[in-house]
């Protein structure tokens, strides 16, 4: 997928990249065709002209092509700073990687040799006579003129309708250039607006505050109850601060702790990972129990009664779970980034008995042998690149429970990290500190009043930043203002887009308009020598410009509608988007358009009509 879209927007560069050079230099051959062929009459061949057109090119190119990548180095290092910021990079800088600049030049090189090329081949085409007589839309060499059936009523939006007829392919291409920046305005704002918040912090937020080791918040830390707990005395820290109307702690213990699990889910979780000749290896490896049951990690919380009333019930009952003589225990499931839960995410279900080890002393012991090894010698192994030994726990105690409830904790209260091929418990917190023996906290998480939430957010900022560095915290607060920068993030991007391609749109469509009017000086001149008025004129210039800015309205309307739905599936890969349609951007844009159908023709005009018609007549005809 990120493939595609890099190659869609590569393609989309090089086409509006054509769009405008083309647009550049098909006025240049339509203001220089006199010029051209003049050069045939004093023996001047169809590739020499051509040659000339990309010579030309070239130069432009030398001059051009340094100043554009001046201006891309410094836009990207505007840019790039706010792009990576949202996507949690601390320190980001632009490469100075003279590949990157070689490469780019290269690219714009291609750009401009294949929009010159028609414009080249219509230069080495025409004839002298042709070239005294050429209008725009009119015979060219090699081709016959049809009869054209002269349409009943000469009204002036009549004529400015033919006139956009003459050179179709022209008009086409002035429409599309205008019509991909809003399309693509449009397809962004859709993009953008379809990032659903409320979504987004539901999946990612349970309570209005998440206080922890500033590590726990790093998906890719274990937790260790050495170095990561919570201790008691920052929690008072912030209860001290009042506004909590409620709170609880989540427990968390898992390096000392073994669930006896079926083999099969074991060789399930860790098949991701390993190759099928590793697989039965390593399976091998693990103490089995019995014949199909092995000694396997677990993940497993202590949840106070507040916590309980935040995770989501799928099956059975969490009553149990704060009666620390019912001996209950529930099995954690995780749903994936739509809220589908998969039955296969855990192995046990409600009545089931499981067995949890607390293991007091671990041993190393050799794969091949099944012996014990000393710690000597498991460092000997492994500085050596060894890998043939594996923890066995040695002294232990074990306990079985019952499974009370299939519960789902909400993504911002769990570990944050998976361990393959583990279960995932919970049990109450007193219950759990009973039998594991810990009392260290993984998180604490809090609810405050509407009129203490500022306070609080203020206070925990000063708090982990100065204070205590070593915490950090997640608040809904935060998360909104994460949320948001993703967001501003991808309109920063699309938008920065759609203002070039819009540019080269607007560019295009001024070239279209002093192309049309200054292949047919002529033409308009003699319009006037037989009575049409200035205004009559500028009214039928107005008309063409309208008809371009109008029909490009209309088909970005139409497609629009019509690659909305495609974005809305691509997209739904973000499982925080939701589809909306809309063509608001579309409509928008509409006044910007009139008044550029408006004005560029008047504008453009106005260049042209600084001298007289007879001299204008006398130019042409030369």
């Amino acid at each position: 997928m990120p493939f595609i879209t890099i190659v869609v927007i590569l393609l989309l560069i090089i086409f509006t990249g054509y769009l405008i050079i083309y647009n550049i230099f098909q006025i240049s051959v339509t203001n220089d065709i006199r010029f051209y062929g003049l050069l045939k009459t004093i023996g001047a061949t169809g590739r020499q002209i051509k040659r000339m057109i990309r010579q030309q090119a070239l130069l432009l190119s030398l001059a051009g092509i340094p100043i554009g990548l001046l201006l891309g180095f410094a836009a990207g290092n505007i840019l790039a700073p706010v792009i990576m910021a949202h996507l949690n990079y601390k320190n980001s800088f632009v490469s100075f990687n003279p590949w990157i600049f070689i490469g780019a030049a290269a690219f714009s090189l291609l750009t401009v040799f294949l929009s010159c090329a028609r414009p080249g081949r219509i230069a080495a085409r025409v004839s002298p006579v042709e070239a005294v007589r050429y209008t725009e839309g009119g015979q060219q060499s090699g081709k016959k003129g049809g009869k054209r059936k002269a349409a009943a009523g000469a009204s002036l939006p009549k004529m400015a309708w033919a006139n956009l007829g003459r050179s179709r392919s022209k008009t086409v291409v002035t429409m599309i250039s205008l019509t991909l920046a809003v399309v693509l305005m449009n397809l962004v704002y859709t993009f953008t607006n379809g990032f659903d918040m409320e979504k987004y912090l539901s999946d990612l937020v349970a309570t209005d505050f998440v206080l922890g080791h500033a590590d726990y918040f790093r998906s890719s830390a274990n937790f260790r109850l050495a170095d990561q707990a919570l201790p008691e005395e920052v929690i008072a820290q912030v209860i001290s601060q009042g506004g909590i109307t409620e709170g609880g702690r989540v427990y968390g213990q898992e390096n000392t702790i073994q669930a006896l699990l079926p083999e099969e889910y074991l060789r399930q979780g860790i098949s991701i990972v390993y190759s099928e000749e590793e697989l039965d290896s390593v399976v091998a490896s693990r103490e089995h129990v019995s014949e199909d049951t092995v000694a396997g990690s677990a993940q497993l919380y202590g949840l106070e009664d507040f916590i309980l009333g935040e995770i989501n019930v799928l099956e059975g009952d969490t009553a149990p779970l704060s009666d620390p003589s019912r001996n209950a225990i529930a099995a954690v499931y995780a749903a994936d980034d739509y809220g589908v839960i998969h039955e296969d995410d855990n192995c046990f279900k409600v009545g089931d008995t499981v067995t949890l080890r607390y293991v007091k002393e671990w041993v190393n012991v050799d794969t091949d042998t099944g012996e014990e090894i000393t710690a000597e010698e498991s460092n000997a192994r492994w500085s050596r690149g060894e890998t043939n030994f594996v923890p066995r726990a040695k002294v232990y105690e074990e306990k079985e429970y019952t499974v009370c409830a299939m519960i789902e904790i909400p993504r911002a209260l769990t570990y944050r990290y998976t361990t393959l091929g583990g279960s995932k418990l919970a049990m109450g917190a007193e219950l759990f500190q009973q039998d594991t023996g810990t009392s260290s906290v993984m998180i604490y998480a809090f609810n405050t009043d509407e009129t203490a939430s500022t306070a609080m957010e203020d206070f925990l900022q000063e708090y982990t930043e100065s204070v205590q560095p070593t915490y950090d915290y997640e608040s809904k607060q935060s998360m909104a203002a994460e949320f948001e920068g993703f967001r501003s993030m991808f309109l920063t991007m699309g938008g920065t887009l759609s203002g070039i391609i819009g540019l080269v749109g607007v560019l295009n469509f001024i070239n279209a308009v002093l192309t049309g009017i200054l292949a047919r000086k002529r033409e308009l001149a003699m319009l006037q020598s037989v009575g049409m008025t200035g205004k009559q004129m500028n009214t039928m210039l107005v008309y063409e410009g309208l008809y371009y800015t109008m029909l490009s309205v209309a088909l970005s309307l139409v497609l629009s509608a019509a690659l909305g739905p495609l974005v809305g599936s691509l997209c739904s890969a973000f499982w925080f988007f939701t589809y909306r349609f809309t063509v608001l951007p579309v409509l928008a844009v509409i006044p910007l358009f009139l008044i550029l159908g408006v004005l560029i023709p008047l504008l453009t005009y106005r260049s042209v009509n600084r001298r007289t018609i007879v001299e204008r007549l006398r130019e042409i005809e030369g």
